[in-house]
């Protein structure tokens, strides 16, 4: 590394003694601006030192000269908003659900909050925009396993599907009827050609299908109805539109019919306050799929 000072020659502006592989530095200093800038900042951040709160102690912080902290600030903030959304709570805590859907400013604040509240809880099962997936209802449909009405996706919220932890939890039971012992192989096969036929998918070449209707109404029909149009009431899904929770092809069919099926909602009472649950009732059911 060179020591000795010189001039490039290309722009005339002395060196500062510094090379590296071929290459000089130059000795070209900051603007006189710039530099000035710098120097006013550091005198403005002392002057922020005397006036905001800024340098710590032992067990607290300079105050300040002005008294203000972000804290103080923030904590005041959210006293209005408990207030504000106190009133709020007060009137969608008496209101009945059909009422606040009814009301324009009571149904705008319940899905302000529902939304919300679902963003939180209820995404990461059925996703942003309610759209479920496999093993989670899909809720802009209108196809609702326990009911699409204000009550009943209450209820559901409320207390949940085979949640242990709560006594009145909704229950069904989709057995595994080959599993247990139920029914054979063929007697489910020929069940599962069936359903797919009445629910208007492709069946099997040479399935019995009459064979299959007998196992079905032997078997299936108390809790799916004779026309296998489901019963919301027990949670028995309608099998005649190829919407199921689990998949319609005929792998899935064939898992739920042999090992059966138990997804599990947590009850949200406890969890969630009952104006929020309330919220969150209203803004699910106007998703696309309330009845």
């Amino acid at each position: 590394m060179a020591a000795h000072l010189e001039k490039d020659a290309v722009t005339g502006t002395s060196t500062t003694g510094h090379e590296w592989d071929g290459i000089k530095e130059l000795n070209t200093p900051l603007p006189k601006w710039w530099l000035q800038l710098f120097y006013i900042t550091i005198i403005w951040s002392f002057a922020y030192f005397v006036v905001y709160p800024s340098w710590p102690l032992v067990s607290s912080y300079t105050k300040g000269v002005f008294g203000w902290s972000s804290r103080a600030a923030v904590e005041e903030d959210l006293a209005a908003l408990r207030k504000r959304r106190g009133e709020q709570a007060a009137a969608l805590e008496k209101a009945s659900l059909d009422d606040i859907r009814k009301s324009p400013d009571m149904s705008r604040i319940a899905l302000a909050q529902g939304k919300a509240a679902f963003g939180d809880n209820c995404a990461p099962c059925h996703g942003n925009g309610g759209v479920g997936g496999k093993g989670y209802p899909n809720l802009i449909d209108d196809e609702w396993i326990w009911g699409g009405k204000l009550d009943d996706i209450h209820t559901t919220i409320t207390n949940g599907i085979r949640w242990t932890a709560n006594n009145d939890t909704r229950l069904s039971d989709m057995v595994g009827f080959v599993k247990q012992g139920m029914l054979k192989k063929d007697e489910a096969d020929a069940a599962i050609e069936y359903v797919r036929s009445i629910a208007k998918l492709d069946v099997a070449q040479g399935a019995d299908l009459a064979k299959g209707k007998k196992v079905f109404a032997d078997t299936c029909s108390s809790c799916h109805g004779d026309d296998g149009k489901g019963k919301p009431e027990v949670g028995a899904p309608d099998l005649t539109d190829a919407i199921w929770l689990f998949g319609s092809d005929r792998q899935s069919m064939t898992e739920t019919v042999y090992n059966g099926r138990a997804g599990v909602m947590p009850a949200w009472t406890g969890r969630l306050d009952p104006v929020t649950i309330k919220a969150l009732t209203v803004y699910v059911h106007t998703l696309g799929g309330g009845k």
